[in-house]
């Protein structure tokens, strides 16, 4: 497992290179200059010449790209054409609030999805199946933005159980220590401020994560129904273990083994794909900063912004790779012979 572990660590390395070359190219390509949009359509050409210079922007592009490449290895993301401030920076303010929306948003999708496939494939056929699958087309087919709408009108408008919008009351703000407000708020001990991050999240974490509990829950009850046609399950039932011993341990954890590269791709689709629930919800993420830096011609900032989603999204998946060993201890990694 080990060398398979070294194996994916080493195709992190073609696999970002492929992605800042690409977010490089489309950037070039396809936005404008970002020039007359910092400093403006009446700026001379003699300013405007002087700022590209100033920003590299003047060099031949393979001069540019590697640049950019090689400061991206030590660490440095570059400067804000409009902030002046670093990218890092910039993205450390901000990603904090997309991951802690994305990792509510998976944890409601798994356990609900999960929950719900399983009893959809032990009651197939029933009223419980047919529910739970109208459920799941449901969240496929609502668009986002719709279906926030919704919540706010229903559970703010007209219940007045929950806020509107935003990620938490600025007067009950807890010191920054992680960027996290959940965690944070605990480490202050400051329970108003945790009750009130925890009220803020409940209405985008649902909506971000309703489309993930749909897949999750599909994929849970095709792969369930599956294991429970299998010759073991039939032999563990034929000997007496008990139905909720041969649903939990054994299919279940035999289910899981797809289910879980989905949670892993669901999640790191939910950290680049925000952009629409932080809008509606006024959640301060990274989701819409990337769309303003896109419109502005940022390029620091989305390259910056990409590489790291990048990054995250490969790393999440490896581990939902190395989670196999652990559900299936039949299978040998970095081994020609399958056990």
């Amino acid at each position: 497992m080990l060398t398979y572990a070294f194996k994916r660590i080493l195709w992190v390395i073609p696999v970002m290179i492929g992605v800042s070359l690409i977010v490089f190219s489309l950037m070039r390509v396809f936005s404008p200059d970002p020039a007359p949009i910092v400093l403006g359509q009446h700026a001379t050409q003699e300013a405007t010449d002087a700022w590209r210079a100033e920003k590299g922007l003047d060099e031949p592009v393979y001069v540019q790209y590697w640049t950019y490449l090689t400061g991206a290895v030590h660490g440095d993301l570059g400067v804000s054409y409009y902030s002046n401030t670093a990218v890092a920076h910039e993205i450390r303010a901000r990603f904090p609030a997309t991951i802690e929306l994305a990792v509510a948003a998976i944890i409601f999708a798994s356990l609900v999805g999960i929950l719900l496939g399983v009893l959809a494939a032990v009651k197939k056929n029933s009223l419980f199946d047919a529910a739970s699958m109208l459920v799941a087309l449901v969240g496929i087919s609502i668009p986002i933005f719709w279906l926030g709408i919704m919540m706010i009108m229903l559970f703010s408008g007209y219940l007045h159980l929950l806020p509107t919008g935003g990620r938490i009351n600025v007067l009950l703000e807890p010191p920054k220590v992680t960027g996290f407000y959940l965690i944070d708020s605990l480490l202050a001990a400051d329970w108003a401020a945790f009750k009130d991050a925890l009220i803020h999240l409940i209405l985008p974490a649902l909506t971000l994560g309703m489309y993930s509990m749909a897949i999750i829950t599909r994929m849970t009850r095709s792969t369930m129904l599956d294991t429970l046609n299998q010759d073991y399950i039939r032999t563990g039932r034929a000997k007496g273990i008990s139905e909720v011993k041969v649903i939990g341990k054994h299919a279940l954890r035999n289910s899981m083994i797809p289910v879980t590269t989905v949670i892993g791709l669901q999640f790191g689709a939910l950290l680049g794909g925000a952009l629409l629930t932080e809008s509606v919800f006024a959640w301060p993420g990274i989701g819409k900063f990337t769309v303003d830096s896109i419109l502005k011609s940022d390029f620091p900032m989305v390259q910056g912004i990409v590489l790291l989603i990048a990054v995250i999204f490969v790393l999440v998946n490896l581990a939902a790779d190395l989670m196999y060993a652990f559900l299936d201890p039949r299978i040998k990694y970095g081994s020609k012979k399958s056990g």
